[in-house]
């Protein structure tokens, strides 16, 4: 099961918790996993609401009066000691952990003494808590999100009048793919931003998937223009069975001006900072200078790092780069005898779901080294026996 956020009108921490009760998860059943934290000092209520016509479910988190306000680190002791499931234990973990992080910046001090008072306590432990809780009860094993909506305006806090979108969101949504709308209220707050950042897979159009279910949960604000409701798609995944979909980044730039010799030390650098491939083919640059263009494919998480080595070891000003949809087959490293002993393999699973077996170069290359004979040999007949 998959599982798609539908941002269209920013998102929260009790708008996702509603969608998901909407969708089917029971209320009960619900605040009795929540109270097994344990954390008895709320009460969750729930009702139906209509926005522009749309029939959505609405939650209030009752708080009792004088609620406890807990740090990071007393919220990851809470989880950690909870008899929580562990998936939902490392979901929660997660999501606070995106939000620490970033209070922990803007606030100048220790992530473990950030204190959650500002997301209300008990109420981003129920939100956060019960978003884990429900996803395990639906049985989804993967979340994708829509790009997030940017409103603007100011929003009165604890710390007075901050502007919008509160720097914590922003901090949070860092490489997120957003846009802007002509809103004047918060319409993305920490928790709920923090969710889809901690949680989901990637943040662009639908996946490809037959639909099950439509979830809607209600926010508190009434937008007049479109419906202020957070929409959850449920279905199965529709893609092809044995392959494997992800956003990678390609970045390249163009050199006639550099030592060729730096080239091989700069693919070096590169591969050590993780990128995925590295490659470069001659071009003729302007006043038909001959040229190299240099192509990296890399993770969008670590883009930043891979454009900063580039401008450090080249002598090019400035990269392109853009993202790039992948499909690729499911593979993995696999322990396998061969008469050079015990080898690593890499697995790889066909189209058909078929597995065939590849010998690791390194692998080979050592046992080349070792034998004194020609790697092809060594490929040769490790391809036989594993075969």
């Amino acid at each position: 099961m998959i599982a798609y956020f539908d941002c269209f009108s920013g998102i929260s921490g009790d708008m996702t918790l509603a969608a998901f009760i909407d969708l089917g998860v029971p209320v009960d059943w619900l605040i009795e996993h929540i109270k097994n934290i344990p954390l008895n000092d709320f009460d969750l209520s729930v009702s139906s609401v209509s926005k522009n016509g749309i029939s959505a479910k609405q939650i209030e988190v009752k708080i009792a009066k004088f609620g406890t306000s807990r740090n990071y680190s007393q919220i990851l002791s809470l989880l950690s000691e909870s008899s929580l499931l562990a998936d939902v234990k490392e979901m929660s973990i997660s999501v606070f952990e995106v939000i620490a992080e970033a209070e922990a910046m803007i606030h100048a001090c220790p992530k473990a003494l950030v204190h959650f008072h500002e997301l209300g306590g008990v109420d981003s432990i129920v939100d956060i808590v019960g978003t884990a809780l429900c996803i395990n009860y639906l049985g989804i094993t993967k979340l994708y999100s829509s790009k997030i909506p940017m409103s603007s305006g100011f929003v009165n806090c604890q710390h007075g009048t901050i502007p919008v979108p509160p720097p914590a969101v922003l901090s949070i949504l860092k490489d997120v793919a957003v846009y802007g709308v002509d809103i004047k209220k918060e319409i993305v707050t920490p928790t709920g931003a923090a969710i889809v950042k901690a949680l989901c897979q990637s943040f662009g159009n639908f996946p490809d998937m037959l639909v099950d279910k439509t979830g809607y949960g209600a926010g508190k604000y009434d937008l007049g223009h479109i419906p202020n409701l957070l929409r959850i798609i449920t279905g199965r995944d529709n893609s092809q069975k044995y392959y494997e979909k992800d956003v990678v980044v390609q970045i390249e730039t163009c050199i006639d001006d550099m030592n060729p010799e730096i080239f091989g030390f700069l693919m070096d650098r590169l591969f050590d900072e993780g990128v995925l491939d590295v490659y470069w083919s001659p071009v003729y640059m302007k006043k038909n200078r001959p040229g190299t263009k240099l192509y990296v494919i890399c993770n969008y998480y670590n883009k930043d790092t891979v454009i900063n080595r580039i401008l450090s070891e080249t002598t090019t000003t400035g990269v392109r780069y853009h993202e790039l949809q992948r499909k690729k087959l499911a593979r993995r490293q696999a322990e396998m005898e061969t008469s050079y002993g015990m080898i690593s393999v890499k697995c790889i699973t066909n189209p058909d779901g078929t597995s065939r077996f590849v010998p690791e170069y390194e692998v080979c290359k050592k046992i080349a080294l070792e034998k004194k004979i020609p790697i092809k040999n060594v490929y040769d007949n490790i391809s036989k026996e594993i075969s």
